[in-house]
This record gives structure tokens, C-alpha cells and sequence, in this order.
């Protein structure tokens, strides 16, 4: 009698989550399928079933991360303001690097050297960026934003809120730093920065 679907699936997430925590503690060396199995309380066959190769068990991972990742970028509630919309953003940014700090490593460093997402993993990790490009767009096109290529707002955004997550996680940030109103202050900055100077003291406001 075949294993019931919804085993296979809590087998699987958490095989992934533990594959991660191994990952992020000791690096790629740590990600041995037996150690994995041995941990999660299954067997090697098990991990071969869901997964397949090592590669194809990092490629999962990978695809897992940005699941969860788009998930809660999708969730964000909008408002039609530009900056705040932003600020969301990055704050749903940080609410899933923190969530799932031991998958952050594979989806966004090169944790395991030579990995390359297949096609449909990359085609989902582009995906869950798209709330942040409509916002960019529509906000350059209504004049609410500068006029410059909509990938220059978007890469200045992203690295903001990947640098300041990455300093949190690896624990570089200075003792005692307040990080929680410091990122919404220096999201809220960025953003801000993209207005059109005319109405940088009026409002960041879409119009619909």
C-alpha cells in the first residue's frame, strides 16, 4: 500500500527544513543524505524517493525558500502609496528571512558552490518579486517616482533590505542596535529617495 500523500508531504518539509539547518550551521560538507535521514528519523530510501540526487535535494531547498518567501510577498497588504507599499515590502522581507533564516543562505548566497537552479526554480524566485516591480512600475509611470529604468529602483531596494537582513543574521550589527524602527527608517529613506522632487514634501501617494 503506497505511503498516504499527506505523510510524504510533512516527510518532505521536514527533510527540507533540517537539510537547511544543516546547511546553514555547517555548510555544504554537513549535507550527507544518510546524516539527513538519520536526524528526520527516516531512511536513505525515503530521501532518495522525495528527492532524488543531492543536487536535486538542494534544488528543493531553493525551491522551498522562495515559496514561503513569495508567499508572504504576495500576502503584503497594499495601499496604493508608493513608499509605504515599499516599506511593506522590505518588512515582509525581513518577516521571512527571520522565519526561515536556514534557507535565506540558498536562496540568496552561494551557499553550495556550483548550484544552479533549474529552470522552473528561477522562474519562481522571479516571480515573487513581481509585487515589487509593480509598485515600481506603476509609480514611475504616474510620475510618482523618477524617471529611470524600473530595475535601477528595484536592485537599490533589494540590496538594502538584503544587506541590513544579511547583518542581522550573521550577527554584525552593533550591540544594542535597534533594528526593528532602524530597517523601517532606512527602508522608509530609500524609498522616499525615488520621489519626484516636486512632490517629495506632498505625498508618496499612487494615483489611481
Amino acid at each position: 500500500m503506497a505511503r498516504p500523500r499527506t505523510h510524504d508531504e510533512a516527510l518532505r518539509l521536514k527533510l527540507l527544513d533540517r537539510a537547511g539547518e544543516l546547511l546553514a550551521a555547517d555548510g555544504p560538507k554537513a549535507l550527507s543524505l544518510r546524516k539527513l535521514a538519520a536526524d528526520a528519523g527516516t531512511s536513505t530510501t525515503a530521501v532518495y524517493s522525495l528527492f532524488g540526487s543531492k543536487p536535486d535535494l538542494v534544488n528543493a531547498l531553493y525551491t522551498e525558500g522562495f515559496r514561503r518567501f513569495g508567499a508572504r510577498m504576495a500576502g503584503t497588504p497594499l495601499t496604493g502609496d508608493a513608499v509605504e507599499d515599499l516599506v511593506a515590502l522590505g518588512s515582509a522581507y525581513r518577516t521571512s528571512a527571520l522565519a526561515d533564516p536556514h534557507l535565506y543562505g540558498i536562496m540568496f548566497t552561494k551557499s553550495v558552490p556550483g548550484f544552479e537552479p533549474n529552470e522552473d526554480a528561477e522562474k519562481l524566485a522571479r516571480e515573487t518579486l513581481k509585487p515589487l516591480e509593480r509598485i515600481i512600475r506603476r509609480a514611475i509611470a504616474d510620475g510618482v517616482f523618477l524617471d529611470v529604468p524600473p530595475e535601477t529602483v528595484a536592485v537599490g531596494c533589494w540590496a538594502i533590505v538584503h544587506g541590513l537582513v544579511s547583518l542581522e543574521l550573521t550577527g554584525n550589527l552593533p550591540e544594542g542596535f535597534d533594528v526593528t524602527s532602524s530597517y523601517e527608517r532606512a527602508l522608509r529613506a530609500n524609498a522616499s529617495g525615488w520621489l519626484r522632487p516636486q512632490i517629495t514634501q506632498t505625498s508618496g501617494t499612487v494615483p489611481s
